[in-house]
């Protein structure tokens, strides 16, 4: 008699959530594993601050480990995370008296990533493509740069936008567009000057 295979889903981030709520250490190492990395690059860019990133970004761990719900409805774990990395920076905002820029909510990767180590040079010149993008998108409406971080570090679908900012799929869908639009303009004109 063969040992029962996992179900292919067990691997999901919410049956690792549910593991990790029974008590398996490992099962929440893979979904901070999994997410760490898009869900910093989205509250970097949303605040603009290394220092507010890092703190709003522990301090939505913290909240994901002391938390004893989950993703509701159809929302899925990775939204149901960047709702409450979206809610905990407002949190932040307010508590410090500034109005928050988000009003409601905001597709495309910003760069692939090399198969291989750059060298020198070539490190030099993606340090300065990164300067010039993280300037370009500090130029963006906030709603805007929302809704292109969503999509291009949280991988979220344009309707999972719309429903974690509570913002029209078309509002969304515009304010992406005008981002990309925006970005393409401000990146064209910066290398020509």
């Amino acid at each position: 008699m063969s040992a029962p295979h996992p179900s292919p889903d067990a691997s999901s981030d919410e049956a690792l959530l549910a593991r990790y709520r029974s008590g398996e250490g490992a099962a929440f190492e893979l979904l901070y594993q999994r997410h760490r990395q898009g869900l910093y690059r989205f509250l970097l860019g949303l605040s603009g601050k290394a220092e507010l990133a890092e703190e709003v970004y522990q301090e939505t761990w913290l909240s994901l480990v002391r938390s004893t719900s989950g993703p509701s409805g159809r929302a899925s774990f990775r939204t149901w995370l960047y709702q409450i990395a979206r809610n905990r920076l407002i949190d932040h905002w307010r508590k410090h008296g500034v109005r928050h820029p988000l009003h409601d909510s905001y597709d495309e990767q910003l760069h692939a990533e090399a198969d291989e180590t750059p060298g020198p040079e070539q490190q030099l010149s993606l340090c300065r493509d990164r300067q010039r993008i993280d300037a370009a998108l500090q130029d963006l409406p906030e709603d805007q740069r929302e809704v292109f971080l969503l999509r291009a570090h949280g991988e979220l679908e344009l309707p999972q936008i719309a429903s974690l900012t509570q913002a029209p799929l078309e509002t969304v869908k515009s304010r992406f567009r005008y981002a990309l639009k925006k970005l393409r303009r401000l990146l064209a004109e910066e290398v020509l000057t």
